[in-house]
C-alpha cells in the first residue's frame, strides 16, 4: 500500500489530501485546509509547516506530491506562494518523505483529462474518482487532485517499465 499526501500550497489556505493506493485502486483517507491568520508572513509559514507536520504524524504517508508554483502577474504573490510551498515541502522533507512535484496543468490533465479545466471540474472529478459524496473545499479538492496525479503518473511509469522513484522525488 502507498499512502500519498497531496499538497495545494497557498499563503492563506493550504489544501491537503491523503489517498491510499492499493494495487490499481485509490481510496480517500482525509482532506482539509490549513488556514493561516492575516498576520505576518513568518507566522503564516510557521502555521503551514506545523499543520503539514501534524498531518504527516497523524496519517503516516509514504510519499508527498506538491503542486508547483505557477507564474502570477504579480511577482509578490508568486513569491508568497513559493514561500508557502517551501514551508509545506520542508515539513515533508524533514520526515524523509520523498516529494514529487507537478504543474497545475499536469494535475488537471491527470484528473479531468484537460490541462485547462476549471476548478469546479477538478472538484467534480475528484469526488467521482474517489467516491466522495460530501462537498469538498476547493483547496482540499485541488490537493486530492495532486495526489491522484501522482498516483496516475506512478502507475503509468510503472506499467511502462520506466524505473523506480528515488528518495528525491524524481523518476530514474
Amino acid at each position: 500500500m502507498n499512502r500519498i499526501l497531496g499538497i495545494d500550497p497557498g499563503s492563506r489556505i493550504t489544501g491537503y489530501g491523503i489517498i491510499d493506493v492499493v494495487g490499481g485502486r485509490t481510496q480517500y483517507v482525509a482532506s482539509g485546509c490549513i488556514r493561516t491568520d492575516s498576520g505576518d508572513m513568518p507566522g503564516r509559514l510557521k502555521t503551514i509547516f506545523q499543520g503539514i507536520s501534524e498531518i504527516i504524524a497523524r496519517h503516516n504517508p509514504t510519499e508527498c506530491a506538491a503542486e508547483q508554483v505557477f507564474m502570477h502577474r504579480n511577482a509578490g504573490s508568486a513569491l508568497k506562494l513559493g514561500q508557502a510551498r517551501g514551508a509545506a515541502i520542508a515539513a515533508a522533507v524533514i520526515t524523509d518523505l520523498p516529494v514529487f512535484e507537478y504543474s497545475p496543468k499536469a494535475v488537471k490533465q491527470a484528473t479531468v483529462g484537460g490541462g485547462n479545466a476549471e476548478k469546479i471540474q477538478v472538484q467534480h472529478m475528484v469526488k467521482v474518482l474517489l467516491g466522495i459524496a460530501e462537498d469538498l473545499a476547493p483547496d482540499a479538492a485541488d490537493a486530492l487532485a495532486v495526489a491522484l496525479c501522482h498516483s496516475h503518473t506512478r502507475s503509468t511509469l510503472s506499467r511502462a517499465g520506466i524505473g523506480s522513484h528515488s528518495r528525491r522525488g524524481r523518476w530514474q
